[in-house]
């Protein structure tokens, strides 16, 4: 249950950096698990074998919110000059059941900021558990389909995607994967990042 934005300079910028910022929540953050099993790592390792050179800073926090992110992005942007920024921020903001017009406002103006420091845009979408209502849900969902098509950005829909309905998969909460787990999150997210950098 997340959103995650891959951000990545255009032209000359994006072969200078070689940094991924990733920006998000308990589910980039280990949560219950060793950090090493998280997918972040596994990312981490992924680039070094077939994308050398790129290195992954992982400023996710457990419990963060979009309003989080969008106090801490620009900092962080102007700290690493990234290459690529991955926000994976949308879950406890659902999860709370916060006004879908606040998700999509701070969503929005990170996908501007994105855009002003010349980067491209890839959004992994949330999955609600069902008891918050199919129009919540739904809206929900349409916030980062919307988002997509208007700034011309990549979308993966789920970054949970053949996880979140598998017990086995999450934890005794029901909402973070177990670290067996870990390489199906990555698997859902490397498709639209090999995209994002170009094959």
């Amino acid at each position: 249950m997340l959103l995650l934005l891959i951000c990545a300079p255009l032209g000359n910028a994006a072969s200078a950096s070689k940094t991924f910022l990733l920006l998000g929540d308990s589910l980039s953050a280990a949560h219950n698990i060793p950090v090493d099993a998280g997918w972040p790592t596994l990312l981490q390792a992924r680039l070094t074998q077939m994308r050398p050179g790129y290195r992954l800073v992982n400023a996710s926090i457990s419990g963060a919110t979009t309003a989080d992110g969008l106090s801490r992005l620009p900092g962080l942007l102007k700290q690493y000059h990234p290459a690529v920024v991955m926000l994976e921020l949308g879950a406890n903001d659902g999860l709370r059941g916060l006004p879908l017009a606040e998700i999509r406002k701070n969503l929005a103006v990170m996908v501007k900021q994105c855009e002003e420091s010349g980067a491209k845009v890839l959004l992994l979408g949330i999955e609600l558990p069902v008891n918050y209502g199919p129009q919540y849900r739904e809206g929900l969902r349409a916030i980062y389909a919307q988002l997509a098509k208007d700034n011309h950005a990549g979308l993966v829909p789920f970054l949970l995607q053949g996880v979140a309905l598998h017990p086995e998969l999450m934890q005794e909460d029901g909402l973070h994967p177990t670290a067996a787990a870990q390489p199906k999150v990555l698997d859902n997210v490397w498709p639209a990042t090999e995209k994002l950098l170009g094959k």
